[in-house]
């Protein structure tokens, strides 16, 4: 597991992040990747694994859809060419 060092940490986040740990009983560490996790999240980036999930269920929602004979038969090759020539 990579390693994360914090030169010149605030006194004042620290403090606040040690009570907010104790609070929750977590270690300092513990909460700090609470904390950075809960705000990447909040920022819309997710984990590899919360990606992973989300499109597991994407796929396994659209699995029962039909792929019809036209989508079959769809010349993606010449769409592509088509598309570059314009």
């Amino acid at each position: 597991m990579p390693l994360l060092q914090v030169r010149d940490f605030p006194k004042e986040i620290y403090e606040l992040l040690r009570l907010k740990a104790e609070q929750e009983r977590r270690s300092i560490a513990q909460q700090t990747i609470v904390c950075v996790t809960e705000h990447l999240q909040k920022d819309g980036y997710e984990t590899l694994e919360a990606k992973r999930e989300r499109r597991r269920k994407i796929l396994e929602s659209i699995s029962h859809i039909p792929i019809t004979q036209e989508a079959k038969d769809f010349d993606f090759v010449k769409a592509i060419r088509e598309d570059r020539n314009r």
